[in-house]
């Protein structure tokens, strides 16, 4: 990186109809048809779904059938993703957040790992399902250390990363985060915007950190940080549990002080770096 990057263009405001028209050609293009669970059977396998992604047994599942329920009763969703078979290949669960009349808050969304573009169906469907109900933004939390849901929450969709919570849930035994810290980044999604996002730029700059491998953890120039995480975090825990709590505190340590700094996260390389902007105060 030479010098600041050019400002992006401002993002188009989308009608209600192209945001209908986008999720449709989302669902099409993943091979699902998304919509939302109502009923006992339904919403039970989607628990069971859930259980199957954490890597938790049936009988103790992450989000239990009758939470899910309750929560579609007080006016949140359960959208599901479904093979023309069937099969259910993605799930989340939404409810209004605060300001109750503005701002949706979606507390789970998962994809089979092999179901490309099911996630993004799903997402799509959840945001007509909050427009439809006057909801402006949406927001969700996600491990920072995993680079793929990043690309996807930050480059996919358009979000961006607006706060920071140090180990948010205390400690989790499901199977995937067992014996890690639970820090999470929130996410907020401008759901009237479009969702295109420019591929980032390749990270370039001065070396401001190192990581726990060794190779640079920190890069700055010109007014922007980039920070990289590990290639799999998922795996690196179970191999090395130690180092992957090396790894979640020195990202921690970069992004607290980041945001502290007005930074918010923006943009997420292929290769796992997070672009790190200062945001414009009004």
């Amino acid at each position: 990186m030479t010098g600041a990057p050019a400002a992006p263009a401002a993002p188009e405001v989308l009608a209600a109809p192209a945001v209908r028209d986008r999720a449709a050609a989302a669902a099409h293009a993943a091979g699902v048809t998304v919509r939302t669970a109502h009923d006992v059977s339904g919403i039970a396998a989607v628990a069971d779904f859930f259980s199957d992604v954490w890597q938790t047994p049936r009988s103790t599942p992450p989000y239990p059938a009758e939470v899910l329920h309750s929560l579609v009763h007080a006016g949140g969703a359960v959208h599901a993703a479904y093979t023309d078979a069937g099969e259910l290949r993605g799930a989340a669960a939404a409810v209004f957040g605060q300001p109750a009349a503005s701002d949706v808050y979606s507390f789970v969304a998962a994809a089979g790992t092999s179901d490309r573009g099911v996630g993004l169906a799903v997402k799509q469907g959840q945001r007509v399902w909050a427009l439809e109900r006057g909801a402006r933004t949406m927001r969700w939390t996600f491990d920072p250390l995993v680079g793929r849901n990043a690309r996807f929450n930050l480059v996919k969709l358009g979000a961006t990363g607006t706060e920071y919570l140090v180990d948010f849930y205390g400690p989790m035994a499901d199977g995937v985060n067992d014996g890690d810290e639970s820090d999470r980044l929130t996410v907020t999604w401008d759901l009237a915007r479009d969702d295109r996002t420019a591929e980032p730029a390749v990270p370039a700059g001065t070396v401001l950190e190192t990581a726990p491998d060794g190779d640079p953890l920190v890069l700055g120039a010109d007014g922007v940080l980039h920070c990289r995480v590990p290639g799999d975090i998922v795996r690196l825990r179970a191999a090395d549990p130690a180092l992957a709590l090396r790894w979640r505190h020195a990202v921690r340590s970069v992004f607290t002080d980041a945001f502290a700094d007005g930074y918010a996260a923006t943009a997420m390389s292929r290769d796992g770096w997070y672009t790190l902007t200062e945001e414009k105060q009004a």
